[in-house]
């Protein structure tokens, strides 16, 4: 579909962002992150909008880049789950300064970093990085940090027509004029934002501070200390927006709301650093079926890796573009996944003229980037055949593809099922639980093999009877599915009535407790053939 025939919420946001461009020659796009902990599938929306956007915007001949702000400037508010109290030590540090506990990264902010580049790769998205530690310390916002301040009084009444009446009657009266000043300062000493400057000069720029944490007593003079300390975030944000000239950028629910730190950064950008906000999309959280809000802090959370380990990268994007980002959803990596491809793959068997405006669109942008296509396989298996075959055969890959070739997708080398056969195993390994996974007998069940009816009985003389090494899939299921016919005197095909119906749950029923040992598993024709017929036959037989 061409773009000028795009007409959902992407082409609306790049045609706004184009309308916005407030620097000649290129177009921004922005996101931002704080590398605190996990970066989960919450986050990722944060990224993806404004990739989608980006994309658009190339797609329709105009310049355009899509830059992500890394907020490893930001201090560490917490210990997080799962370390020790003593990292306690670290709370009010620059995450870029706070050490990794497991010494593998140069900061605690570049642990999490790291994955999340390998999955923006992954994914086809395509961002020009920025560390506003970087940033911060080379100087690069000098001028706007200076305009920041000499402009305290402007942004303290834009500030406090947003406080609550709550907060201002509250709050005890204060007899330090620098209390709510717009820079934060780090500690020289300790490291620490546990500061509060007591006196500061706007001629020769130099504040002067106490630290709470260590007792230090200090200054730092703002026009060449770079790195002291940090705009305010309410601050920060408006800034940056002027700085990088930024036409689009999109946020969550609690930024878009009426008095929120966009509503702010809208006025301070204006008023105190002339510039404009950008086009803005507000985005609705993204959650995982069994956990409340994500929070990357709050322990383990699933991540864009964990859901590249099981789904193809395509369906991943897929989520994210077909909705509008004001519509919140759920991610489910558990059981969903099956009913997740096949719905995908039902998209995919489309053509461009059977799907519809939006569907062709998110199509489009989950399948390729202005990177290239991204991975599919080039021989196409429901993954519910991969992931069962998987499960009966422990992943192994030479068996999981010689099988899926005898049940009707003939291929010529295991490459052509990839990536979908390595995400099936691990799915399997991952989100089934152990007693749901599938465990062949290793010996016939010889006490229930002992005590069958004697219609068991028929049905199973009947199925060893005619269990032929030249049966494929088709003809197996034909079989299995027509015991219980052959067994009343009709023929293997003949339509099925209420009683069939009930002879076949019944010898589903005895099949799976003989070959699993279960009364449920994967498709009965699909265990034929992953066992093989051999040992169908042994563990079908007493003697």
């Amino acid at each position: 579909m061409a773009a000028s025939q795009r007409q959902d919420w992407v082409r609306q946001a790049a045609e706004a962002a184009i309308a916005h461009q407030v620097k000649p020659g290129i177009i921004t796009c922005a996101s931002g992150i704080s590398p605190s902990g996990p970066v989960h599938l919450g986050n990722l929306r944060e990224i993806l909008v404004p990739h989608f956007v980006a994309e658009e915007i190339r797609r329709m001949g105009e310049p355009v880049r899509h830059i992500l702000s890394w907020d490893d400037f930001d201090r560490l508010r917490k210990v997080p789950a799962g370390l020790p109290p003593e990292f306690a030590e670290y709370i009010g540090q620059p995450l870029s300064k706070v050490p990794d506990p497991e010494g593998e990264f140069p900061s605690w902010a570049e642990r999490f970093k790291a994955p999340l580049r390998q999955s923006l790769a992954d994914l086809g998205v395509d961002v020009v990085e920025i560390s506003q530690t970087e940033m911060y310390e080379s100087g690069a916002y000098r001028d706007e940090i200076l305009t920041a301040v000499r402009n305290r009084e402007t942004i303290e009444k834009i500030l406090g027509r947003y406080r609550t009446k709550a907060t201002d009657e509250d709050a005890p009266a204060s007899t330090n004029p620098f209390e709510r000043f717009p820079y934060k300062l780090y500690c020289r000493q300790c490291g620490h934002d546990s500061t509060l400057i007591t006196s500061y000069d706007d001629e020769t720029t130099v504040a002067e501070y106490s630290c709470s944490h260590c007792d230090y007593r200090g200054s730092a003079r703002l026009d060449t200390d770079h790195g002291a300390g940090k705009l305010v975030w309410k601050v920060d944000w408006p800034m940056r927006w002027a700085y990088e000239g930024v036409d689009f950028e999109a946020g969550g629910v609690d930024h878009a709301s009426p008095g929120s730190s966009f509503t702010v950064g809208t006025q301070l950008v204006q008023e105190v650093f002339g510039g404009k906000a950008p086009s803005f999309l507000g985005y609705s959280f993204v959650g995982v079926q069994g956990m409340a809000k994500m929070s990357g802090s709050a322990g383990r959370v699933p991540t864009p890796a964990d859901a590249l380990a099981v789904l193809e990268a395509p369906i991943v994007r897929w989520l994210y573009a077909r909705r509008k980002p004001n519509q919140s959803f759920t991610i489910d990596l558990g059981q969903e996944v099956v009913r997740l491809y096949d719905e995908w793959d039902g998209l995919a068997r489309k053509t461009a003229e059977q799907r519809n405006e939006v569907q062709q669109a998110a199509y489009e942008r989950a399948s390729e980037t202005s990177l290239g296509k991204l991975p599919t396989p080039e021989v196409v298996v429901p993954f519910k055949i991969l992931s069962s075959v998987a499960d009966v055969t422990a992943g192994s890959t030479d068996q999981i593809a010689r099988i899926v070739g005898e049940v009707g997708y003939p291929h010529e080398s295991v490459a052509q099922l990839q990536p979908r056969l390595e995400l099936a195993s691990t799915w399997i390994q991952r989100y089934v639980e152990e007693e749901d996974r599938t465990k062949v007998r290793t010996t016939p069940d010889l006490e229930r093999l002992n005590a069958v009816t004697p219609a068991e009985r028929e049905w199973l003389d009947l199925l060893l009877e005619k269990l032929d090494p030249s049966l494929d899939l088709d003809g197996l299921t034909l079989l299995i599915y027509g015991v219980p016919k052959l067994s009343r005197g009709l023929e293997l095909d003949a339509p099925p009535t209420p009683e069939i119906a009930a002879d076949q749950k019944e010898f589903f029923r005895l099949l799976y407790t003989l070959l699993v040992g279960k009364e449920r598993g994967p498709r009965l024709p699909t265990l034929f053939l992953a066992l093989g017929l051999d040992r169908v036959r042994s563990l079908l037989t007493a003697s």
